[in-house]
């Protein structure tokens, strides 16, 4: 992620918890999302009445999935 694309807002990891770990600082966080990634993200999408792009990454999707969460009540 370059700093263009930098964000203010949202839920960051617990720095108490050290397995809480920001998807921008993961290893494989460039590499394509999952497909479990992907079918839940169709999910959240849908019943958010958003439209996402397909070529997510891993970090990209591991956000897009916590701020859906927060916005649709899945998750807690």
């Amino acid at each position: 992620m370059s700093d263009s694309d930098d964000t203010i807002g949202g839920t960051r990891p617990d720095p108490d918890n050290t397995a809480s770990k920001d998807p921008s600082d993961w290893v494989t966080g460039d590499e394509p999302m999952t497909g479990p990634q992907r079918s839940y993200l169709d999910t959240l999408a849908r019943q958010a009445g958003e439209e996402l792009p397909a070529d997510l990454t891993k970090a990209q999707a591991s956000e897009q999935i916590e701020r859906l969460q927060e916005e649709t009540g899945r998750g807690q």
